[in-house]
């Protein structure tokens, strides 16, 4: 993350079968026998907060609650049936500790400590996206051809994988789609209109999905991250700028940014995972953590309840056959640790430092089971200093940039992750936020390969074709004595680079 408050700004593994209660230790919250909500008025002074209220995914469960919500001074503004999750606004201070007591609830919270704005909401407000010029369109519909790109030589990465050799052999299926849940990807960029898919891309920014034209791209061309990400996994190899990791396939976007905030709140994750299972995405990009909070804590109604939906949204994404694939976090912080200091949460209004065991509170989607868990490495193969890390978390490894400490030997000199930024630019990041995408790209060659693997057996598959990555013997990155993260594990997985760094040209051979 190039600025500090998180995972797109610095530009873990359970099978899938297990249920929600038996994978993360949920207990059901308690439920009156007969259940009496009194009926809340909405104050018009009081703010107005968003929630998530889990339920049991049945009709009858679900009419049910969405009654009680009317009475409890709030009002629904999605319902996912398949998944029993329902997302509503209410300015009844009480309206959690309310719904909590109502027969078939199971979890309920508040999704941000701020009140709503106008413009936060799909509800409320129009947003501006941008838009395409001619110039932007002409270019990018010129033929694809497997030479190098013009800025290919600054690309370091693709050559770390070997995904500048994978190309030649195999680019990647038009039928595999990765989609990049993120700032809004702008796909009149000439390096990414060839291989985007508006068909499988919204705006789900509040909890409901908006597929109306251009509501997939960034607000501004200040919401960068999402364009950057997406050419890493699918930039076409067509003589203009930078190339993908799988130049071949094809690549969506789910824009889940609140418009004022430019947070990405617990409900449009939920809509966006639905979104994807949905309309056929093969691998969805998860370069964020779920805000407000960097780690939500189960025993905290309002975090578990965040945990709850959005884990139920992922685990129906991948019972459809998607495959999740999410960032480490760029705190270079051990999740397999006994404790670990959160100063930045909630980022929405006033963060409290706290003291958290990552194995209670939990880094979203990032440690839900079955998503994929990428660290990043730099031009050296070695863990990048900021990346977070942790053995039994991690899963693969791949380039994510290192300005510091592994510089390359390339025109640039940068050791940083070149890809494509709105308007037509490119632009050099580092983070975790760019190592998903190389993972993502080369699970998207796999599935390619493989298109009748399960999101279980594509994980496999990745694992399998990496290159293994013994630890370090030391990581003293600034040569001041003092090792800066303590790598556990042998060389067949450890909690640097999991089962290894991936291997794009082992992935297509």
């Amino acid at each position: 993350m190039s600025q500090p408050r998180s995972r797109r700004r610095l530009a873990l593994a359970v099978p899938v079968v297990l249920s929600l209660t038996a994978s993360l230790g949920f207990l059901p919250a308690a439920a009156s026998a007969s259940p009496h909500v009194e009926a809340a008025a909405e104050s018009a002074d009081a703010p107005k907060l968003a929630y998530v209220v889990n339920t049991k995914a049945d009709r009858h469960t679900i009419a049910s609650v969405k009654k009680a919500i009317g009475k409890a001074g709030g009002s629904v503004v999605a319902t996912y049936e398949r998944i029993g999750v329902i997302v509503v606004h209410s300015s009844n201070a009480d309206f959690a500790e309310s719904i909590r007591t109502v027969r078939g609830v199971q979890s309920a919270g508040a999704t941000r400590t701020a009140p709503l704005t106008a413009a936060g909401t799909n509800e409320e407000g129009a947003a501006q996206y941008l838009t395409a010029s001619q110039a932007q369109r002409a270019e990018a519909a010129s033929a694809q051809t497997p030479e190098s790109e013009p800025l290919e030589a600054d690309q370091w990465d693709l050559r770390a994988i070997g995904a500048d050799q994978a190309a030649k052999i195999n680019p990647g299926s038009r039928k595999v789609t990765v989609a990049v849940i993120d700032t809004g990807v702008d796909d009149t960029h000439p390096d990414i209109a060839p291989n985007f898919s508006a068909s499988q891309s919204a705006n789900c920014a509040g909890g409901k999905p908006d597929t109306s034209e251009g509501a997939w791209r960034p607000y501004t061309a200040e919401d960068y991250h999402g364009t950057h990400v997406a050419g890493s996994i699918a930039a076409a190899r067509n003589g203009a700028g930078v190339a993908g990791v799988a130049p071949g396939v094809k690549v969506s976007s789910i824009n889940v940014t609140d418009r004022t905030s430019g947070l990405f709140y617990p409900e449009s994750v939920v809509c966006a995972f639905v979104f994807a299972a949905d309309h056929g995405v093969e691998i969805t990009n998860n370069s964020y953590y779920v805000d407000p909070w960097l780690y939500n804590c189960m025993d905290d109604p309002d975090q578990r309840a965040i945990v709850d939906a959005v884990n139920r949204a992922q685990l129906y994404a991948q019972k459809k056959g998607t495959l999740n694939v999410a960032s480490a976090g760029n705190s270079n912080h051990d999740l397999d640790a006994d404790a670990i200091v959160d100063d930045s949460s909630p980022n929405d209004t006033t963060p409290a430092e706290r003291t958290i065991d990552p194995h209670e509170c939990l880094d979203v989607p990032t440690q839900l089971p079955g998503v994929v868990t990428v660290s990043a490495t730099g031009v050296s193969n070695v863990k990048s200093y900021y990346s977070t890390y942790g053995k039994g978390v991690v899963d693969v490894a791949a380039p994510g940039g290192d300005r510091r400490y592994q510089i390359p030997d390339t025109p640039s000199k940068d050791g940083r992750i070149l890809s494509t930024m709105p308007n037509g630019g490119y632009a050099f990041l580092q983070g975790t936020s760019m190592a998903a995408p190389h993972a993502s790209g080369v699970a998207a060659l796999l599935k390619s390969k493989h298109p009748w693997a399960s999101p279980a057996q594509l994980q496999a598959l990745l694992k399998a074709q990496a290159d293994r990555t013994a630890c370090p013997t030391s990581y003293d990155q600034d040569g001041d004595g003092t090792q800066d993260a303590v790598c556990e594990g042998g060389e067949r997985v450890n909690g640097f680079y999991g089962y290894g760094i991936v291997n794009a040209l082992r992935a297509v051979k």
